[in-house]
């Protein structure tokens, strides 16, 4: 993600999401502040040298129509060579509920499979409707870890669920 990639993902981001659906938290008053915008960015310029770079992360802006509407990312999760990747992801409030993050998924476990990954990790909450909706579609095996609202999910790159998942709306 170039700088101006990066300003675009940072507006819709501050538009239309709170930190903490977006960025690993931050100290200081709630809401967007400089301090956060600029650990927003400081957090993706680290992630420019991808799953071959020093933190063995890579992160994608969610695009509609040419539109920056969230963020995605893959990290390399295992001690290995890259068998086992985590994903991640957030899209703005006012594009939720389109199919997009299933498609975008998706796309991650195209990419992650591309890249050599064996398995796909992600982890959510029980309360996350949507993010269960879009690893379900996407063939995911769902494991809620007991005692917590957390739910484990493990996918397969290239395997095809039975179902195909919704395109993105307009």
């Amino acid at each position: 993600m170039d700088e101006a990639g990066l300003q675009e993902l940072l507006a819709v981001a501050v538009g239309d999401a709170v930190p903490e659906e977006v960025m690993p938290p931050v100290a200081g008053p709630p809401g967007w502040t400089p301090e956060r915008e600029e650990a927003f960015r400081a957090w993706h310029r680290a992630r420019r040298a991808g799953l071959a770079g020093p933190l063995r992360e890579s992160t994608y802006a969610i695009t509609v129509e040419g539109e920056t509407v969230g963020a995605a990312r893959l990290a390399v999760r295992d001690s290995g060579g890259g068998e086992v990747l985590e994903t991640g992801m957030w899209l703005a409030r006012s594009h939720r509920g389109r199919g997009i993050g299933t498609a975008a998924l998706r796309v991650l476990l195209d990419e992650a499979g591309r890249a050599g990954a064996r398995v796909v990790v992600a982890d959510t909450t029980a309360h996350n409707a949507a993010a269960l909706a879009a690893l379900r579609r996407n063939g995911a095996t769902l494991t809620p870890r007991e005692g917590t609202a957390d739910v484990h999910a493990v996918l397969t790159p290239g395997a095809m669920p039975s179902t195909p998942p919704p395109t993105a709306a307009p």
